[in-house]
Parts: structure tokens; C-alpha cells; sequence
């Protein structure tokens, strides 16, 4: 009776994390509105801004974006993995392609990708100002990144090794 009581306890304790996935919506709302400052400030220099400078922000932008991607993932995948299923009407036209396919191991895998992604950007982000950088300091971004990349890698390497043959997509 005490077991079973504890297993309940402990099935229910996932509901812990229903309001943490609800705070990365938060998050994205705080997202959106940066983003959408940044957009205003885009537009209000237009005609002054460099081409370099114009890149920057776009490329900035997209960093925003990739970091929301992000979030929307790992907050729907972890939610219907780890508290309950996502349940939409079928007549819905909203549902998501992704949404119930992603397990945690490629859930992982998709998280290290946008990382992977988010650092590309950052790095040529600092190639696009080198000439402002020391090259001490770009070394170290090449190395960061490299470490990303090799981490993921590695980590889809293992995955594929190891769970591969008990998926079934």
C-alpha cells in the first residue's frame, strides 16, 4: 500500500513541471517584444544604417528567432513527454507535424542542432566585426563553436549507437 501510494506521489510530481514549461512561454512573450524593439529600431534608421550594420541586425534577428524555435520545441516536445499529451480536435488546422514524434533523445539532438545553428550565427555575427576583434578572442569563438559542433555530433553519434533500433520513426 506504502509502494503504491509512492509510485502515485511520484507520477503525479510531473505536474511540477506544467508551470515551468508556462514560464518559457513567458519567455517567449519577452522574446517577441526584443525582437519586435529590435525590428523598430531597424526601421527607424533605415536610410543611415550600413550594409555591414543591416546585416548585423538581420543576422541578430535571426538569432531571436532560432532562440524562440527553440523554445517553442522544447517546451511542446517536453511537455507531451514528460506531463501529459497535447490533445488538439482533429478538425484543429493549428497541430504541429513534429508534435508527439519527438522523444528525448531527439529532443536532445534537435536542442544541440539549434545550438549548433545559434553559434553559427553568433560566430559570423564576429567575422562580420574581426577587424574590431582580437584575434585571441576569435580564436576562442572558432574553439567554442568547434566544441558545439563536436558535442553534437557526438551526441547523434551515441544516440544512432545506442537507441536507434528502439524507435520506431
Amino acid at each position: 500500500m506504502i509502494e503504491k501510494s509512492i509510485e502515485k506521489l511520484l507520477f503525479a510530481s510531473r505536474w511540477i513541471l506544467a508551470p515551468v514549461y508556462l514560464g518559457l512561454s513567458l519567455g517567449l512573450i519577452v522574446l517577441g517584444v526584443k525582437f519586435f524593439q529590435e525590428v523598430f529600431h531597424l526601421f527607424a534608421h533605415v536610410f543611415t544604417v550600413g550594409e555591414a550594420d543591416l546585416v548585423l541586425t538581420l543576422l541578430a534577428l535571426i538569432d531571436l528567432v532560432l532562440v524562440g524555435s527553440l523554445i517553442v520545441m522544447v517546451m511542446f516536445s517536453g511537455y507531451e513527454n514528460f506531463v501529459s499529451r497535447i490533445d488538439l480536435a482533429d478538425g484543429e488546422g493549428d497541430k504541429l507535424g513534429w508534435l508527439g514524434k519527438l522523444d528525448a533523445g531527439t529532443l536532445k539532438l534537435k536542442v544541440a542542432a539549434s545550438i549548433v545553428a545559434i553559434s553559427s550565427i553568433h560566430l559570423l555575427r564576429v567575422f562580420m566585426n574581426a577587424h574590431d576583434t582580437p584575434n585571441d578572442k576569435l580564436l576562442w569563438y572558432v574553439i567554442i563553436h568547434l566544441t558545439f559542433v563536436v558535442s553534437a555530433v557526438l551526441m547523434g553519434f551515441l544516440d544512432r549507437m545506442s537507441f536507434a533500433s528502439h524507435r520506431d520513426h
